[in-house]
């Protein structure tokens, strides 16, 4: 059984910057956004004292610093950068180029709304609103599981199956800057589990030359958008036996979700993120009253796992979806679409409710999501639904 050595309290960002420094990438590019900021500015330092080897690249925007990425992950380095909102925007153009040209960059996405109001604290939009841009996205409720994440995303991208860029988000200043004892992985471990880098093809190797992203028209364009969807069914595969071996290597197994007194659960909540540990003490306080609560915390939202979560969800009565992001005029929140439409192939549909809550950052406590729980019990007492959509935490 593997034995931590190395137990510190460190900030999220902190945490995803020292686990960049094992993972030593050939090629950092970034221009640094509240508040994934002091995330670059660690990693700076650790090129600055000579601990990587890493190029730095800083740039004048986060679509240089996008496309610094491709330019250095066509030529066959290991890249990874980070941002958050507004910069994840400005990148727009150059996300879809990087899971295009199958470039398996990793980017940590420190989640945080979107002006305006101006508001630099935590909710999902920046991420939601990239959901479809081909990236494999993956959600860490803690710093542990950032750090954790981060290293198994470069086996994830680097996958000779896969090759697309994956995004390590978890929420901004909840956890970037929050510190928190976790438990480090020595260097030679992490070397050791994320290896040497193997790119299928260089852009600097002149004996065999390539073009990428070249003109794609009407004859085959098609073709190469569905090669990007049949990679991302192949990243489901890859990502359980990446999270088995870090299970078997370092006593932290990783999936596509987690469960927390959902195998007998008449109702249940939906979350990603830190929200869910606000869940679980609600879940203990129904518990201790004798209502079956649960919850499922979904840590793949790309590509979306919808047939595990209905296995898992398929027993329960009633389920409330909380999202973090809104969707303006649509059939509610991001999260919430995607799982009632996995669900509607079940025999016995359960009720499911959505809920948006903690925009910019607003606080959500133990009683909010007590009460969301007892909306859902009274709806099955009552034999009455509760409404489909509405927020929660919000001054009418």
């Amino acid at each position: 059984m593997y034995v931590a050595k190395n137990r510190v309290a460190l900030t999220g960002n902190q945490a995803v910057a020292y686990a960049m420094k094992q993972i030593n990438p050939d090629v950092c590019a970034a221009y640094p956004i509240t508040p994934s900021t002091d995330l670059m500015q660690e990693f700076c330092n650790y090129v600055a004292n000579g601990e990587v080897t890493t190029e730095m690249v800083l740039v004048e925007s986060e679509h240089s610093a996008m496309s610094a990425c491709i330019g250095a992950a066509a030529a066959g380095g290991r890249v990874m950068t980070a941002t958050s909102a507004c910069g994840l925007a400005l990148m727009w153009e150059v996300l879809y180029v990087a899971s295009s040209c199958r470039l398996p960059i990793v980017m940590t996405l420190v989640n945080r709304a979107f002006n305006a109001p101006l508001n630099i604290h935590c909710d999902h939009s920046d991420a939601m609103g990239s959901r479809d841009a081909g990236w494999i996205q993956i959600f860490g409720e803690t710093a542990q599981e950032a750090y954790d994440n981060t290293i198994q995303a470069v086996r994830i991208a680097e996958h000779p199956d896969v090759r697309l860029p994956v995004m390590s988000c978890f929420d901004g200043f909840i956890i970037s800057h929050s510190l928190e004892v976790i438990e480090l992985i020595e260097d030679e471990k992490v070397r050791e589990f994320v290896g040497e880098y193997r790119p299928s093809y260089s852009l600097l190797d002149v004996d065999n030359p390539i073009t990428v992203g070249p003109l794609d028209l009407q004859n085959y364009y098609m073709e190469h958008k569905r090669q990007q969807r049949e990679a991302m069914e192949i990243a489901k595969g890859v990502i359980l036996d990446v999270g088995k071996e870090f299970g078997k290597k370092f006593g932290r197994e990783y999936g596509f979700y987690d469960e927390y007194m959902l195998d007998d659960a008449d109702i249940a909540v939906v979350v990603l993120s830190s929200t869910a540990g606000t869940t679980r003490v609600a879940v203990d306080e129904l518990r201790r009253m004798g209502i079956k609560a649960g919850l499922l915390k979904p840590r793949v939202f790309r590509p979306f796992p919808g047939r595990e979560f209905a296995n898992a969800l398929s027993h329960v009565k009633a389920i409330a979806v909380l999202d973090r992001a809104e969707t303006f005029g649509g059939e509610g929140g991001p999260l919430f679409i995607e799982l009632r439409s996995s669900l509607y192939n079940l025999p016995r549909r359960p009720i499911i409710v959505n809920r948006i809550f903690g925009l910019g950052g607003r606080d959500i406590f133990v009683h909010d999501i007590k009460a969301v729980f007892c909306e859902l019990l009274q709806g099955l007492e009552r034999g009455v639904p509760p409404r489909e959509f509405d927020y929660i935490t919000i001054r009418e």
